[in-house]
C-alpha cells in the first residue's frame, strides 16, 4: 500500500525529527541515572502546558512554555537549578535523527514540498534546522505562531493547506505523537505515525492507515 496523490510532506518536528531526550542525555552525569524519567517529565508538562493554555486562551509562545515546564520538571525531580540554562542552550540545538536529511533528500528528488509543522516558534525551527544542516532541504518552516493557538486545532493543520493551496489529503503528516497524527488525520491529512519506540495507539476515534519506524521507512510507501 502506498500513500498517492501528495503534494506536500509535512513534519512535525520535536520526537519527529528532532530527539527530545537528546539535551538531558547530553547532561546526564550531571542530572544523574534518572535523566530519562526527568526528561520525560519535562516533555510531557510540555504539551499539558499547550493544551491547557489552548483551552484556557492563555496563549504564550513554546519557549515561554519550555521554559515552565522546565522549571517544573526540575523541582519534581530535584535537579539543581544551576543547570537550567545549559539544559535550555542544548534544547535549541536537539540532535536530529541520523535519516532525517536522507529522507527529504529523497522527497526533494521526487518533487514533493517539505515543511515543519510545529509548536516551536520561527526562531526556535529556524535554529533546528541550521543545526541540523537541513535547513536547504525544507521548503518551509512553519509555526503555530501564526494563529496563536497549539496543536492540535485544527486552525494549526490548515496552516499547511493554506500555504500551498492545496487539499488536506495532498497532505502526508508525519508524527512521533499520536494524538498529532490523529489531529492531522482527522483535519483530512494522510497522516503517518512514525513509531520510534513500539508505543500503544490513543484511542481517539482515529487509526492512521500507515505507521513506519523511523524516516527512512517513509521512502517504501511515498
Amino acid at each position: 500500500m502506498k500513500i498517492e496523490n501528495i503534494k506536500v510532506c509535512a513534519f512535525d518536528a520535536y520526537g519527529t525529527c528532532f530527539d527530545i531526550n537528546s539535551a538531558a542525555e547530553k547532561m546526564a552525569k550531571d542530572i544523574g541515572e534518572n535523566w530519562l524519567a526527568f526528561s520525560t517529565t519535562w516533555r510531557t508538562t510540555q504539551l499539558e502546558y499547550t493544551w491547557l493554555r489552548s483551552l484556557m486562551k492563555k496563549h504564550v509562545n513554546f519557549w515561554k512554555i519550555t521554559e515552565d515546564s522546565l522549571k517544573f520538571a526540575m523541582e519534581n525531580h530535584n535537579i539543581n537549578p544551576k543547570f537550567k540554562n545549559q539544559l535550555l542552550d542544548l534544547y535549541k540545538k536537539l540532535n536530529a535523527y541520523p535519516e532525517l536529511r536522507d529522507c527529504l533528500i529523497k522527497l526533494k528528488n521526487k518533487n514533493i514540498k517539505t515543511c515543519i509543522l510545529s509548536n516551536g516558534t520561527p526562531d526556535l525551527l529556524h535554529q533546528l534546522v541550521t543545526n541540523s544542516n537541513t535547513k536547504d532541504l525544507f521548503d518551509d518552516l512553519i509555526s503555530i505562531e501564526k494563529v496563536g493557538v497549539y496543536k492540535p486545532d485544527p486552525k494549526v493543520y490548515a496552516l499547511v493547506t493554506d500555504q500551498y493551496n492545496c487539499k488536506p489529503n495532498e497532505v502526508c503528516f508525519m508524527s512521533s505523537n499520536t494524538w498529532d497524527v490523529v489531529g492531522g488525520g482527522v483535519f483530512g491529512y494522510q497522516s503517518v505515525w512514525v513509531d520510534r519506540f513500539n508505543k500503544v495507539f490513543d484511542q481517539l476515534d482515529f487509526m492512521p492507515k500507515f505507521r513506519i519506524k523511523n524516516l527512512s521507512e517513509l521512502d517504501k510507501i511515498i
